[in-house]
């Protein structure tokens, strides 16, 4: 009897192992359904479409979806756009809770292209990518359950903000930590423009202030776990999503990102060139990889 309940242990531990292995492939394909929508800017028909599909695809996993709306004025017009931020609850009553995000909307211009520039941008990386590795989490969180509550928010509106301006971004999350609708998670980390095939993953600046410790953690687990796209090098001070939390609610945030899209020779970032085969399953996996360990504790 011993002998059988040995075997089944090891049998039941493999199988909570399995559920907690990161499909970069599964997750790019959550990319390039993003895509197949077409750009997601605000009031646009693939807005709309995506809205609606990311909320089925969290609705299936969480124990908790629902949404905040709200209303910003379109820059350069005077009207109003109806935005949203998806938000997803897995084990809401831990005492420990955590979030994690990443924007869903995509550019509205492509400003830093040479052609085309008041037409919207597909935004693979920038939009599809950090949502892809979220909702490849969320399947996981929902077969593995974890000890640490999560919430995963779908930031709108970070791409809605004019040149020059870099308060004008990142009003989904503004607005969100503006009128927090959940208890203050212990930190939060943010998802952006983590596809590119040429991924590398240097600390941002804000990041670095807002929490230091957690960037040491993240970085120094990546190395262990040998993800070779984290550099222990400092570049970039960026306005996104991670700052709103940090300025207005108090969370310390951190934003995993790769700015140099895809190197620091050319630039996809914000252009028509910003697509999903500019990305790779690859990059997605190391991403996925990090936050599995990091959630569930893994060594």
């Amino acid at each position: 009897m011993k002998h059988i309940w040995i075997t089944l242990f090891f049998i039941c531990s493999a199988c909570t192992e399995n559920k907690q292995v990161f499909s970069g492939e599964s997750a790019f394909g959550y990319l390039e359904k993003q895509c197949s929508f077409g750009p997601r800017n605000p009031e646009s028909v693939g807005h709309s479409a995506c809205r609606e599909y990311l909320t089925e695809q969290l609705l299936a996993t969480a124990d908790t979806v629902w949404h905040q709306n709200f209303m910003l004025m379109v820059p350069g017009e005077s009207q109003k756009s109806n935005l949203t931020n998806i938000i997803a609850r897995f084990n809401p009553d831990a005492e420990k809770q955590i979030l994690l995000g990443a924007h869903w909307d995509t550019r509205p211009w492509a400003d830093q292209d040479f052609e085309l520039q008041s037409k919207p941008v597909l935004g693979a990386n920038d939009g599809a990518s950090g949502v892809a590795v979220l909702l490849e989490l969320a399947d996981i969180l929902s077969k593995a359950p974890t000890s640490v509550g999560v919430t995963i928010v779908l930031f709108d509106a970070e791409d809605f903000g004019s040149a020059g301006n870099p308060k004008s971004f990142a009003r989904g999350s503004q607005y969100f930590a503006k009128h927090l609708p959940i208890p203050k998670p212990e930190y939060a980390i943010i998802l952006d423009m983590v596809g590119d095939a040429e991924l590398n993953l240097l600390i941002e600046r804000n990041s670095f202030r807002q929490n230091r410790q957690l960037v040491k953690e993240l970085w120094a687990l990546a190395k262990d776990l040998q993800l070779p796209a984290f550099l222990p090098s400092i570049r970039h001070t960026i306005f996104d999503d991670h700052v709103p939390l940090y300025e207005f609610a108090g969370i310390p945030a951190i934003d995993i990102i790769d700015f140099d899209y895809p190197n620091a020779h050319q630039n996809y970032w914000h252009t028509h060139q910003d697509t999903p085969d500019k990305c790779s399953p690859e990059s997605l996996e190391q991403i996925g990889t990090l936050l599995v360990h990091h959630i569930y504790g893994i060594k």
